[in-house]
């Protein structure tokens, strides 16, 4: 099936697409997002101008072919570089701790991205609040699959696209229950959803949209910081609260765990990139214990 839009990319600098969205997927079964074996990214979502399915494809760090399906395809492609993290300044980034320094230069091409859809970014959020992220997974691939649209174009058979605000709102509270999902955090979602317009029109000025989110009941700073990374491109959006966050930056760059009031002081010396830091710890094996105190089921962080 021929895309209904396609653009082909040589950025000046390296852009490793399915590294840099990789913190968009939710979960191995997440059926917005599939990497194939050879690399090729696809996902799917819901634009202003409809639903879409884009697929990525490279063969090196400065070559990039993008096509789209659906009615969503041309704003898709229009934004794709902003996506995928062009306003993004990495190289002005100074690691200044060895642990940083090695684990930096393995990750080339590792950009914050910038979707600008703020609604799409804000509902599994809410969904990760106070659990553990397999149960947060779970129920993010239960409700899409279940509310969700049919993808466009190729994947249509083996893919979703995220329900609408107007599908969530509607979303019966024994479906929530059956995802796993608690009274609070269904409610936060049924609420975000009936101030999607206006969480999305307000992506072109992160200090707005911070300010919105900041408004919303059962929207804290965790939460918001997860937006702020994934939808609005800031590289500064420090997940304060997060109960693993401690744990592996104190055993990596400290050498021991590190209390929840000595973090943010910590990060102080990498403004603007407190987000980076954390990006390049995750995704460095064997610089910290991959796991550690498991978050309560009930309760953690917002």
């Amino acid at each position: 099936m021929p895309p209904d839009q396609s653009t082909h990319w040589e950025p000046g600098f390296p852009v490793d697409a399915k590294l840099t969205l990789k913190s968009l997927r939710r979960g191995r079964y997440d059926p917005t997002h599939r990497v194939e074996a050879d690399g090729t990214l696809w996902r799917t979502a819901r634009t202003s101008s409809g639903l879409v399915t884009y697929r990525i494809r490279q063969q090196r760090l400065d070559d990039l072919d993008v096509d789209a399906w659906g009615p969503g395809a041309e704003e898709l492609v229009g934004n794709i570089r902003s996506e995928l993290g062009e306003h993004d300044r990495p190289e002005e980034f100074r690691p200044g701790h060895p642990v940083l320094e090695r684990a930096w230069k393995r990750l080339p091409g590792l950009r914050v991205p910038r979707t600008g859809r703020l609604f799409e970014a804000l509902v599994p959020a809410v969904l990760e609040q106070r659990v553990v992220g397999l149960d947060a997974m779970a129920a993010w691939a239960r409700l899409v699959r279940a509310h969700g649209g049919a993808a466009p174009g190729p994947a249509h058979e083996t893919m979703r696209v995220m329900p609408s605000p107007e599908e969530w709102a509607k979303i019966p509270v024994w479906e929530w229950r059956r995802a796993g999902v608690d009274l609070q955090r269904s409610r936060t979602i049924t609420f975000v959803s009936r101030h999607a317009a206006k969480l999305d029109r307000a992506a072109g000025d992160p200090a707005r949209a911070y300010e919105l989110m900041s408004l919303m009941p059962g929207v804290g700073v965790w939460t918001a910081a997860q937006v702020g990374h994934r939808a609005l491109g800031d590289a500064d959006a420090l997940p304060l609260g997060d109960f693993h966050l401690g744990r592996m930056t104190g055993l990596a760059l400290a050498g021991h765990p590190l209390a929840d009031d000595e973090i943010e002081a910590f990060y102080r010396p990498w403004r603007p990139h407190r987000y980076r830091v954390v990006r390049i710890l995750e995704l460095t094996p064997g610089t910290a214990p991959r796991r550690g105190h498991r978050a309560p089921r009930a309760q953690r962080f917002r």
